[in-house]
C-alpha cells in the first residue's frame, strides 16, 4: 500500500510563512476597519473585501468577529511593547522617551509612505466582553507599567504617581499623533518629532514661571435640563465603552428612563454624539475665553484654562467627550468635529505664541505643543481613579506638569500643591 510522502521541512516552513502573511494581512485590514468604524462596526465582509478574500477565508483564521478584533488589539499591544522594550535599552529616562517617540514617528512615516499599515487604536478595549476584555485589559496594564518604567524606579509614592501621569500622557500622544500629523508633509516629520520632544523634555513654561492657576467658574444654566442629563450620561458611557458600546438602551438605563424618552430629546445616536461633542467643545472654549478675560500673563491664562478643564475631567460630574468616539461618526460629521478641535488647539497655540512674545512661555512650536495639550486634556477622564488617590489640586498639578513643565521635571513630586 502506497503511503503519503510527509512534507519536507522547507515545504512546512513555506506553508507557515504563507499562513502568517495572510493572517497579518487580515489583521491589518481589521485594524483599518476598526480605526474607521470601531470594533463593533467592523464586519467580516468588509475585512474580506479589503484583503481580496471571501468571508469564509477570513473565518478560517478567526472564527468570530470578536476574536478578530481581539487579535487586532493584541497586535497593537504587542507592537507597543516591542517599541517600549527597545526604548528601555537607552541609559536615561529622557533618552528612552526620545527613542520611543522616534520609533513611533518612523512607524508613522512608513504608514504615510504606504510601506506599512496602521495598527488598531485601543479606544474600544473596554467595550469588549469577558473573557476577552480581561485578557486585553491585562495587556494594556502591562503596556502602561512598561511605559511608566521608562522613568526608572520611583524615589517615592509621589514620584510613582507623577510617572503614572507622564506614562498616560505619552501613550495618549502616541494615539493622537496620527490625527494631526497628516497635516504635515512627510519630509517635515523629523522636524515635528524634534519639536514635540522639545515639549516633552522642557515643557512650555518659561524658567521661573509659577504654578498658580486660577480655577475658573464654568457653571451655566441649562435651557433643557433633561437633554443635558442625557448628554452627560452619554458622555460618561461613550468615554468608558466607546461609540458602539454605549447603546441608546444603555444610556437610557443609566438614567432609569425609556428609549422613548431618549428620542424625545434627540432624533438619532449620531445626533447624540455630535451634541456631546458640541457641549464638550463649548465647555473648553468657555474655559479659554474666561482665562483670557482674567488678564495677566499668557502663561497664567494658559495654566488656568488647563487646570480648570482638568478639574472638570477629574470631577466626572460633567466630563468632556473623548475624541476616540470620532471613529463611530460618518465622515462628514467626523471632519467637522476634528475641525472644531483644531480651532480650540489653535487658540491654545495663540496663548503660547503671545506668552513667548512676553517671555512667560518658552519658545516652543506652538502648533505642535497645542496638539500635545489637546491630547492631555482629552485623555484626563481616564485618570479620574488615579486622581482620587490624592488631593485634587495635587492631581491637577501633577498631570498638567507633564507638558507645562516637561516630563523630567520633578517639582510636583517634591513639593506637591494641595
Amino acid at each position: 500500500m502506497e503511503q503519503d510522502t510527509p512534507p519536507t521541512p522547507a515545504a512546512e516552513e513555506s506553508g507557515t510563512r504563507r499562513f502568517r502573511a495572510k493572517r497579518d494581512a487580515i489583521l491589518a485590514a481589521a485594524a483599518e476597519a476598526i480605526n474607521e468604524q470601531s470594533a463593533k462596526g467592523m464586519t467580516f465582509a468588509d475585512v474580506a473585501r479589503r484583503v481580496g478574500l471571501n468571508t469564509t477565508s477570513v473565518t478560517y483564521y478567526f472564527k468570530r468577529k470578536e476574536d478578530l478584533a481581539a487579535a487586532a488589539f493584541e497586535n497593537t499591544l504587542d507592537r507597543l511593547g516591542e517599541m517600549l522594550a527597545e526604548a528601555m535599552r537607552e541609559p536615561t529616562p529622557q533618552a528612552r522617551v526620545a527613542r520611543y517617540l522616534r520609533l513611533n514617528m518612523a512607524r508613522l512615516a512608513r504608514i504615510a509612505a504606504g510601506e506599512e499599515k496602521a495598527f488598531a487604536v485601543l479606544s474600544d478595549l473596554r467595550a469588549t466582553e469577558d473573557p476577552i476584555r480581561t485578557r486585553l485589559m491585562t495587556g494594556w496594564q502591562r503596556v502602561f507599567r512598561d511605559t511608566r518604567a521608562l522613568w526608572g524606579p520611583p524615589a517615592s509614592r509621589a514620584h510613582k504617581d507623577l510617572a503614572g501621569a507622564r506614562a498616560h500622557v505619552l501613550l495618549e500622544n502616541t494615539f493622537w499623533l496620527p490625527i494631526w500629523l497628516q497635516r504635515y508633509d512627510l519630509d517635515q516629520y523629523d522636524r515635528v518629532e524634534a519639536r514635540l520632544m522639545d515639549v516633552f523634555a522642557h515643557g512650555i513654561a518659561a524658567p521661573g514661571a509659577p504654578w498658580s492657576p486660577v480655577m475658573l467658574d464654568l457653571a451655566h444654566d441649562e435651557a433643557e435640563p433633561g437633554r443635558a442629563a442625557f448628554l452627560l450620561a452619554a458622555t460618561r458611557l461613550i468615554n468608558e465603552l466607546g461609540y458602539r458600546g454605549a447603546s441608546v438602551q444603555r444610556i437610557a438605563s443609566e438614567l432609569n428612563v425609556t428609549k422613548g424618552s431618549f428620542y424625545h430629546h434627540l432624533d438619532a445616536k449620531d445626533e447624540l454624539v455630535l451634541a456631546c461633542y458640541r457641549r464638550s467643545f463649548d465647555t473648553i472654549a468657555q474655559g479659554q475665553a474666561r482665562a483670557d478675560a482674567l488678564g495677566g500673563s499668557h502663561w497664567q491664562r494658559l495654566s488656568s484654562s488647563i487646570a480648570t478643564l482638568l478639574d472638570v475631567q477629574f470631577a466626572e460630574a460633567a466630563p468632556l467627550l473623548r475624541t476616540t468616539a470620532l471613529s463611530g461618526l460618518p465622515a462628514g460629521e467626523r471632519e467637522a468635529m476634528v475641525d472644531r478641535s483644531n480651532r480650540i488647539a489653535r487658540r491654545y497655540a495663540g496663548m503660547m505664541m503671545d506668552g513667548v512674545a512676553e517671555g512667560s512661555c518658552r519658545p516652543v512650536d506652538a502648533l505642535v505643543a497645542a496638539q500635545a495639550l489637546t491630547s492631555l486634556q482629552n485623555a484626563a477622564f481616564d485618570m479620574r481613579k488615579w486622581a482620587t488617590t490624592m488631593p485634587r489640586a495635587t492631581a491637577i498639578a501633577m498631570y498638567a506638569s507633564t507638558l507645562l513643565y516637561g516630563m523630567f521635571d520633578d517639582r510636583m513630586a517634591v513639593t506637591p500643591p494641595g
